[in-house]
């Protein structure tokens, strides 16, 4: 039986595979695992994604299933929880942002009805087709990822530069980053014709 080919930055761990495999770059579009990927990914800055997906459950039990409005609400008590919290990153300016974060979140939902509703707008509900060759292609951020972050910035999102922001699109499937040589790369864009 052939082997499956897959994008060229994975490693073989399972954790990895299992999250390549399943979810990275398929279009996302509840408010909760929006937020959820958003955390995960304001975590990650200066680590590998490996290691925060490593730490995934302890996130979700520590962070109240991902749920924005709990942790909107969390208090010192809540940050001295986490902060002792040897499961996930303890990282005090992370932990900031991710209550911080938990607030703009809200805001966001009360003005536009929902962050599905804010996040995908930039691309007008449909993800973006790219067509690299080789993980080497791949680039860190494009001129869309700047202006998302800005908005989000504005927004007071904290932890959220161009590179977080473009993980974050491909996490959630706003773009397509499966190379051509993966075997996702077509079944996605199968997916969302």
């Amino acid at each position: 039986m052939e082997k499956k080919r897959r994008c060229g930055w994975l490693s073989n761990d399972e954790i990895y595979l299992q999250y390549h495999d399943m979810e990275w770059g398929r279009p996302v579009h509840q408010d909760r695992l929006l937020f959820e990927f958003l955390l995960l990914e304001s975590f990650q800055a200066g680590l590998s994604w490996l290691t925060v997906l490593k730490k995934r459950e302890n996130f979700r039990a520590a962070f109240d299933a991902f749920n924005y409005n709990r942790i909107a609400d969390y208090n010192e008590s809540d940050r001295r929880r986490l902060m002792q919290n040897a499961g996930i990153i303890r990282n005090k300016l992370k932990i900031e942002a991710a209550i911080n974060n938990a607030r703009a979140f809200q805001k966001v939902v009360e003005e536009k009805g929902s962050f599905n509703n804010y996040i995908w707008s930039f691309v007008e509900f449909k993800p973006i087709k790219n067509h690299y060759r080789t993980s080497e292609q791949l680039p860190p951020n494009t001129a869309l990822s700047d202006f998302i972050s800005k908005d989000l910035k504005r927004r007071n999102f904290k932890f959220v530069g161009t590179t977080i922001v473009y993980s974050f699109m491909q996490a959630i499937g706003m773009v397509n980053d499966h190379t051509q040589e993966c075997y996702l790369y077509n079944e996605i864009l199968a997916d969302r014709e």
